[in-house]
């Protein structure tokens, strides 16, 4: 039985303000794939940009594969993203206000077996919404301990 493979972009929701969330297919090579169902891949610093529209993910990191021969693929190089091309369009004009970017959120594979990976739409936060932010998980953690005292 497979293992599940989520790998997560955890500053992601502590430093955007989140405002839509896509999920985009992946281009990727067979030595790409297979090192993605081992688990070894980050997407922690990687960023969404447009070229001659089409989306593009850069600086994510997929591990080369252990026992891949020349024909192995780079670490770290642009992978294309494939949306819609309604999506596409609507994302392309909503970067043209300023402050928005494209962030990846998640690099999962899907019942069927393909690499897909969940992007948003952001915002980013203010130092002091990333203060509320620690303190309203503080909170929730303090409530949740007493909860389970009871």
């Amino acid at each position: 039985m497979q293992k599940t493979i989520n790998i997560l972009n955890k500053r992601a929701k502590f430093d955007y303000e989140i405002i839509d969330r896509y999920d985009a297919g992946i281009v990727l090579t067979g030595t790409e794939i297979k090192s993605i169902r081992l688990g070894k891949a980050s997407i922690a610093e990687s960023f969404c940009e447009f070229s001659n529209s089409e989306l593009f993910v850069i600086n994510s990191n997929i591990e080369e594969y252990s026992f891949g021969t020349h024909y192995n693929h780079k670490a770290k190089s642009e992978r294309k993203l494939l949306l819609n091309k309604k999506e596409l369009k609507s994302l392309e004009k909503d970067l043209q206000n300023k402050g928005l970017t494209i962030v990846p959120l998640r690099l999962y594979i899907n019942e069927k077996g393909y690499a897909k990976m969940e992007i948003a739409l952001c915002r980013g936060k203010k130092n002091y919404d990333k203060r509320e932010t620690i303190k309203d998980r503080d909170t929730k953690r303090d409530i949740d301990r007493i909860k389970k005292s009871f």
